[in-house]
């Protein structure tokens, strides 16, 4: 989705200390035009209604597959023992990224060992290869008991994506509860 200027009032209009920054990040990005990307994924359909699909940027590149990590998500959360669920694009030396998976079971108090553990993710995974194919299957589904959101309730993707790859995951200031945070760097390792 693009829009053409001027923008409306409300609409960011700059980056703070970087207008150079702005201006070639959202009004540069389409060739030839000068234009502000949204960033969203959008439709227009037969009516002239648009509808927002979702953010160009949750589009991960798995083995030059290019997927959505909504789709994944709704495939995975689609499972009866899911109540939420993140994927973000994980750096791959072999695929160039892989999907990882972070759910919030709704009945958790099965998966007290790892063997149960173990199960869910196969039928999850399995799931995810009947619905979309083996290519958007992750390459782990960890098991928490709370995603990691901001105090507003968007999901920190930026976040979940730099502990996965190890990385610092920067300003966390906006962070509900950082123990969410915390339980994904404890499973997924130093």
């Amino acid at each position: 989705m693009a829009i053409e200027g001027p923008l409306p009032p409300g609409c960011m209009q700059t980056v703070w200390r970087d207008d150079e920054r702005f201006v070639n990040t959202y009004w540069k990005s389409i060739p030839g035009r000068l234009i502000y990307s949204t960033f969203d994924w959008g439709i227009r359909d037969a009516d002239g209604y648009y509808f927002i699909l979702g953010r160009t940027d949750d589009v991960i590149n798995v083995a030059g597959h290019r997927l959505g990590t909504r789709e994944i998500e709704e495939s995975i959360s689609s499972h009866p023992n899911i109540a939420e669920v993140a994927v973000v694009g994980v750096a791959d030396s072999l695929k160039g990224q892989v999907a990882m998976a972070f759910a919030v079971p709704r009945d958790a108090s099965g998966l007290t060992d790892d063997a149960a553990r173990i199960q869910l993710e196969g039928e999850v995974m399995k799931q995810v290869d009947s619905q979309l194919g083996a290519v958007a299957r992750p390459s782990r589904v960890y098991f928490v008991t709370v995603l990691p959101k901001t105090r507003s309730g968007k999901l920190l993707r930026r976040a979940l994506q730099a502990v996965a790859e190890r990385r610092d995951p920067g300003d966390l200031t906006t962070m509900d509860d950082p123990a969410a945070l915390q339980q994904v760097k404890n499973l997924v390792g130093p």
